[in-house]
């Protein structure tokens, strides 16, 4: 993967009608490593890749970190830093394990990601259309990826600020489903840079565990600090520095 940025790792001390399992479905086609890369998602192979190394570095500090399955923000300190691509080629990485798999949330509302980058059609919408209709289905808005063990929500429609979805009863019991009924399950929130809109700061409150990305020569030391003051520092892992956007 060529052109994808890579991560610098920094970790210091700083109820629903049907559910559709969070794990890997048989008869999914699988992407090729050419397909996986126009993607900007990272896969393993007989050459050892510094990007792929990175990420697994990164999860096995999250394992050793947090106990059990958990839910984690991957917030970036501004626009361009390079969030998404973190929290897609962590949760991928996680989902390296056959005996875990991953959740991909894409919670950027304003301008959302992944269900673009990764050449994924969402016909029935994603979270925010979940999450407006009380009939709506979770498993309508969980699609295929073609990674196997991952799994991803989009954005859907696009709204200006999230914090009233987030904030909600339905989204604090999304999380608790999806938490009892796959225990295996680790869920990532793609968030929003946190400079800007409150979002961010409200996911942090019902995750777990908090990963601020910032873009390597891009954001100052003193963004970095202001935006993980905005984190319960039991909560905050640290920091990954993203070379390139």
């Amino acid at each position: 993967m060529n052109a994808a940025p890579q991560p610098i790792i920094e970790l210091d001390d700083v109820q629903l009608e049907r559910e559709r399992s969070i794990s890997p479905v048989a008869g999914v086609t699988a992407l090729s490593p050419m397909q996986l890369e126009e993607r900007a998602i990272i896969h393993r192979g007989a050459i050892a890749r510094p990007e792929v190394d990175a990420f697994r570095e990164l999860r096995t500090r999250l394992l050793a970190a947090v106990d059990g399955s958990f839910v984690a923000l991957v917030a970036p300190v501004s626009a361009g830093s390079g969030g998404s691509f973190v929290a897609r080629n962590l949760a991928t990485a996680m989902a390296f394990d056959e005996t875990k798999s991953a959740l991909l949330i894409d919670c950027d509302l304003r301008h959302p990601s992944q269900h673009s980058t990764m050449k994924i059609d969402a016909p029935y919408g994603g979270l925010v259309d979940y999450l407006e209709n009380p009939d709506a289905e979770f498993g309508d808005v969980v699609y295929d990826t073609g990674v196997t063990g991952l799994r991803l929500i989009p954005a859907g429609t696009t709204r200006e600020v999230g914090a009233e979805h987030f904030s909600s009863s339905r989204m604090r019991l999304l999380l608790d489903s999806i938490r009892s009924r796959n225990p295996n399950c680790y869920v990532f929130l793609d968030g929003p840079p946190v400079r800007g809109t409150p979002d961010a700061r409200i996911l942090a409150d019902i995750a777990d565990v908090v990963i601020l990305v910032a873009g390597y020569g891009r954001d100052t030391p003193a963004a970095i600090s202001l935006a993980a003051g905005n984190f319960d520092p039991n909560k905050f892992a640290g920091v990954v520095f993203n070379e390139g956007v």
